[in-house]
């Protein structure tokens, strides 16, 4: 079973169910999602703008073969809001996109990476902003 028919099965299950959890919860402090099965010819704008029917895109990696630099046909998009992950994975995946489906679901640690100016190797990117405020009293 591929995972665009596990997560209908998963969601399917628990409306059945009548059960006032979600399997959503355990993504609740991540607003990251994985996107795969990408058209190759798409940018980050083309992914960014499909994306965006659900809330703010404020983050977006679409790694690229480092020969042809073109899109590997998958992305890392995080959100403003994390809520808006839940959306996105219900209802974008499985969505044909010039004749390809996507593949939609939650990253549960994702690590941003940034090249290193100085010696040219990926690095973890510092942390631009949490997904949940902090508090200071």
């Amino acid at each position: 079973m591929n995972t665009v028919q596990e997560i209908r099965r998963i969601n399917e299950a628990e409306l059945a169910s009548g059960s006032t959890a979600s399997w959503h919860d355990q993504y609740k402090d991540s607003a990251y999602i994985h996107v795969g099965g990408l058209p190759y010819q798409l940018t980050e704008g083309d992914v960014i703008t499909i994306f965006s029917q659900y809330g703010e895109v404020v983050d977006i990696t679409l790694p690229r073969d480092p020969n042809t630099q073109k899109p590997r046909g998958f992305a890392f998009l995080m959100y403003a809001d994390q809520r808006s992950t839940v959306l996105a994975v219900d209802n974008l995946g499985g969505a044909k996109v010039l004749d390809r489906t996507l593949k939609v679901d939650h990253v549960l640690n994702y690590k941003q990476l940034e090249r290193d100016n100085e010696t040219g190797k990926m690095k973890e990117r510092e942390s631009q902003r949490s997904v949940l405020p902090s508090i200071v009293s």
